[in-house]
C-alpha cells in the first residue's frame, strides 16, 4: 500500500469518527482523496487592515485589535452573543448564533486578537459574524502570511466539526507528511521543459498552500495540463489502437436494399451535406477497419435518414443492424419513422423495449437470432444478455452521451468481430467537449438544413403580451397552421412559481372555445396508447392546438405545425430550448417560436433568451450554453466518466486542451505503446489509473 492508499483515519488529527464524515459526506477515503480534494477559493491573508478600510465591497478582511465588551441578547433560537472589537481606526461588532458559551469562557478584553470573517452590512452598519480569532503572538502573524485555502464541505459535516477550517488543518498536515516521491513524476521532461511546468510535487503542495499568487498560477497550470493530457494521451492511445489492431466488417457492395430505397423510397433530395457523410460513412465501410465515427448535426438536419442509409449498408452485405437510444419514447420514434419508409422492401424492423413482454418478445429474440430481423430499435434492453444477434455488423448509438462506456462497450461485443460504430448526437456538441467526450472518434457534421427551410423566427414575450399572443395563434389557425404550447409542469406546484398544463389548459380552453378550436394534450403520465392517439389526431390536422411537456422534444415531425410557445421559458436550459424550438419549421411556410417568461428574471435566464433569439445555430448554441453551465451540468457528461475534471475547466482551458491534444498525438504517433525509456513512467502511471477504473480499458 502507497502512502496516498493509506485509509484517511490515520492521518493524524482524523481518526474513526471524523473519517466517518469524511468519507460519507465529502467521499474522501483516503490520503490521495485528500490531495485531490482542490480548495474552491483562496482569501488573502498575507495582510492585515484596519476597521476603516471595510466598505461594502469587501469580501474577507483580517483585522487585529482587542475585545472591548460582550453582551448576550434574545433567548432560544434567537440567542446570539456580540462582542465590540476595536482597533486605533474604530470599532465592528462581532455576532455568534452558536458556541456563544464557549467564546464568552474563552475570549477575554482587553487582550489582543487577530479576527478574520467575511463583513455584512445591515442597518447602514457593519457586523462579522463567526470571525476566526487567534491570539497574537509573532509565530501567528509570520503563519499569516500568505494565501489560505478555503475548502468546500457539507452542512451535516460543519455540524460535526468539520468545516472549511477544519479542512485546512488536516490537509496542512497531509502536505507536511508528504514526501517527494510519494507524488513521483511521469511526465517526459521534454513535454516539463516545452510547457514551462513545475513538478507534480510542488503542484500539489501548492494548490494546498500557495507561497504565492505566481506559484499558485503555476500550480494550476500544472494540474490543468496533466488532467486534460491525461484525457487525450488515453483517447488518442484507444483510437490508434481500433484502427491498427481491431478489424472491421468490409461492406463491399452497395445493392438492392439501399439502391431501392435511394430511388424508391427516398421522401427527399439528399442535401450535400448528407451525401459528404455518407461518403465518409462508406469509406470507413470499405476498409476494413472497425467505423468509429460520430455525426452531428442541427435538428432537422437529417440524421435520421443518414443512419437508415447506413444500416442498409451493413443488411445489403449480409449483416444485422441495430440502432439504440435512451429513452423509450425516442425508441418508438425511431421506429415509427424508419419502419414505414422500409415497408414493401422486404426488411423486417422490430422495436424492443422494457415494455415487450411475452410472445412477441420471445418472437424478437428467436427472430433476431436466426438471423430473420434485420433491423431492431431498442433501448438498454438491446444489451440485456440474452438479446443474441446472428450476424451483427452495424450499431447505430444515438445521444451517445445518455450511455455509460461500459454498456456501449456491451452491445458491440454481441458480434464474433465487432461491429461498425455509428454515433449520432440530437444536440450539436460544443468543439472542445467533442474533443473531450469523443476525441477518440472521427467526426462527421451535417452542417446543411433541407432546401426550402426558413429560419424560424423566436421572440421573447411576457404574460403582459398575452393577448397579443393570443392574436396571433388565431391568425396561425386562420392560415391553417398548427401550434405547440409546452409547459414545464404537468400539474400545479406549490414549490415552483411556474405554468403547469392542467391549467394551461383550462385558459387556451376558454380562448380558444369549441367547436370553432380543436385542442390535444399529451404528458409523460399519459398511457402510449392515448398520447399515440392525440399525437395521430395533431399529425391529421385534426386539432390545432397541441398542449404539451417536454415529451414532443424530440422526434416528432409535423411540418404543418409553425408556432412553438414555450411558457416560463427561463426555467428551460439553452439545448432544451433549440430541441423544442426545433419541432417547428419543418415544413416550407414561415415558422415562430414564442418564449413566454415571467417579467422578472434572472441574468442568466436572459442570457440563454437573448442567445435563442439571436440564432438558430445549434453549434453557436451548444457553445453558449457550454459557457453558461459549464460540463458538469450538460447531460450525461459526468456519467460518460470523460469529463472528470477537478480543476480544469474546458470552456475557460481551451488553449491547454488544445496544447495538450496536440502533445498527445505527437506522443502517440511517435510512441503509440508508450515503451520508449522516456514514455515508460507515463505508461506505468496511465495503467495504474486503468486499475482503477476498468471500464477505462475498453476500447
Amino acid at each position: 500500500m502507497s502512502f496516498l492508499t493509506s485509509p484517511i483515519e490515520y492521518l493524524k488529527g482524523v481518526g474513526p469518527q471524523r473519517a466517518e464524515v469524511m468519507r460519507k459526506e465529502l467521499e474522501i477515503h483516503t490520503f490521495g482523496d485528500l490531495l485531490y480534494y482542490f480548495p474552491y477559493r483562496y482569501v488573502d491573508r498575507s495582510q492585515i487592515f484596519q476597521i476603516r478600510d471595510i466598505n461594502p465591497n469587501t469580501q474577507f478582511i483580517q483585522l487585529k485589535g482587542e475585545m472591548e465588551s460582550f453582551k448576550m441578547e434574545g433567548a432560544g433560537r434567537t440567542k446570539r452573543l456580540k462582542a465590540s472589537f476595536s482597533d486605533a481606526t474604530g470599532s465592528i461588532e462581532l455576532v455568534w448564533f452558536q458556541g456563544a458559551e464557549w467564546v464568552l469562557k474563552n475570549l477575554r478584553p482587553n487582550v489582543e486578537y487577530i479576527i478574520f470573517g467575511k463583513p455584512n452590512l445591515f442597518n447602514s452598519s457593519f457586523s462579522i459574524p463567526h470571525p476566526e480569532i487567534e491570539l497574537v503572538t509573532q509565530q501567528k502573524l509570520e503563519e499569516k502570511k500568505g494565501l489560505q485555502p478555503l475548502y468546500s464541505t457539507s452542512e451535516r459535516a460543519k455540524k460535526k466539526f468539520l468545516d472549511s477550517k477544519a479542512l485546512q488543518k488536516v490537509t496542512r498536515q497531509l502536505i507536511d507528511s508528504i514526501k517527494e516521491n510519494d507524488i513521483p513524476e511521469y511526465l517526459p521532461k521534454s513535454i516539463l521543459e516545452s510547457q514551462h511546468l513545475i513538478s507534480r510535487y510542488s503542484a500539489y503542495q501548492n494548490i494546498h498552500f500557495p507561497k504565492s499568487e505566481n506559484i499558485l498560477d503555476d500550480a494550476k497550470y500544472r494540474i490543468k495540463f496533466e488532467e486534460l493530457f491525461l484525457i487525450q494521451l488515453r483517447l488518442l492511445k484507444m483510437k490508434h489502437n481500433r484502427g491498427n489492431t481491431v478489424r472491421g466488417y468490409v461492406f463491399e457492395k452497395i445493392d438492392h436494399f439501399f439502391d431501392k430505397f435511394y430511388k424508391d423510397k427516398l421522401p427527399f433530395e439528399l442535401t450535400g451535406a448528407q451525401k459528404r457523410v455518407l461518403k465518409e460513412i462508406r469509406k470507413d465501410t470499405l476498409s476494413g477497419k472497425q467505423m468509429n465515427r460520430l455525426v452531428q448535426g442541427d435538428v432537422g438536419s437529417g440524421k435520421t435518414i443518414v443512419a437508415l442509409l447506413t444500416m442498409l449498408m451493413g443488411i445489403d452485405n449480409g449483416f444485422q443492424a441495430c440502432l439504440m437510444a435512451p429513452t423509450e419514447i425516442l425508441a418508438q420514434q425511431h421506429f415509427e419513422s424508419i419502419e414505414p419508409l422500409v415497408r414493401g422492401l422486404g426488411i423486417e424492423v422490430v422495436l424492443l423495449t422494457g415494455s415487450v413482454k411475452g410472445k412477441t418478445r420471445k418472437y424478437i429474440l428467436n427472430n433476431l437470432a436466426e438471423g430473420n430481423i434485420h433491423i431492431i430499435i431498442g433501448t438498454h434492453a438491446l444489451i440485456e444478455d440474452h438479446v443474441v444477434f446472428k450476424n451483427l455488423g452495424m450499431v447505430v448509438v444515438d445521444e451517445q452521451h445518455r450511455f455509460g462506456v461500459a454498456q456501449r462497450a456491451k452491445l458491440w461485443a454481441k458480434g464474433a468481430t465487432p461491429p461498425h460504430v455509428l454515433v449520432m448526437s440530437a444536440t450539436p456538441i460544443p468543439r472542445t467537449l467533442a474533443m473531450t467526450l469523443y476525441g477518440d472518434l472521427d467526426n462527421s457534421i451535417i452542417d446543411e438544413l433541407p432546401p426550402g427551410r426558413k429560419p424560424i423566427k423566436t421572440v421573447m414575450r411576457t404574460d403582459a403580451d398575452r393577448s397579443r399572443v393570443f392574436g396571433f395563434m388565431r391568425d396561425e389557425i386562420a392560415s391553417g397552421r398548427q401550434i405547440y404550447i409546452v409547459y414545464p409542469l404537468i400539474e400545479e406546484s406549490e414549490k415552483l412559481d411556474l405554468k403547469d398544463l392542467q391549467d394551461g389548459y383550462e385558459s387556451i380552453s376558454r380562448a380558444f372555445p369549441r367547436p370553432q378550436y380543436q385542442i390535444g394534450i399529451v404528458h409523460g403520465r399519459m398511457k402510449p396508447a392515448d398520447k399515440d392517439f392525440e399525437m395521430q389526431r395533431f399529425a391529421r390536422n385534426e386539432t390545432q392546438i397541441l398542449i404539451a411537456t417536454t415529451v414532443i422534444e424530440v422526434g416528432v415531425n409535423i411540418p404543418n405545425a409553425s408556432v412553438m410557445i414555450i411558457e416560463n421559458a427561463e426555467r428551460f436550459g439553452l439545448s432544451q430550448l433549440h430541441q423544442l424550438r426545433g419541432r417547428v419549421g419543418r415544413g416550407a411556410e414561415q415558422s415562430y417560436c414564442i418564449l413566454m417568461t415571467h417579467s422578472k428574471i434572472g441574468n442568466d435566464s436572459r442570457k440563454r433568451i437573448q442567445v435563442m433569439c439571436n440564432t438558430n445555430d445549434g453549434f453557436v448554441i451548444a457553445e453558449e450554453d457550454l459557457k453558461l453551465r459549464g460540463p458538469g451540468d450538460l447531460d450525461g457528461t459526468q456519467q460518460s466518466g470523460a469529463v472528470n475534471l477537478k480543476l480544469a475547466n474546458i470552456t475557460e482551458d481551451v488553449h491547454i486542451l488544445e496544447q495538450a491534444r496536440e502533445i498527445a498525438f505527437t506522443i502517440i504517433d511517435k510512441d503509440p505503446n508508450l515503451t520508449q525509456p522516456e514514455n515508460q513512467p507515463l505508461r506505468r502511471h496511465i495503467d495504474s489509473i486503468l486499475l482503477k477504473n476498468p471500464w477505462s480499458k475498453i476500447s
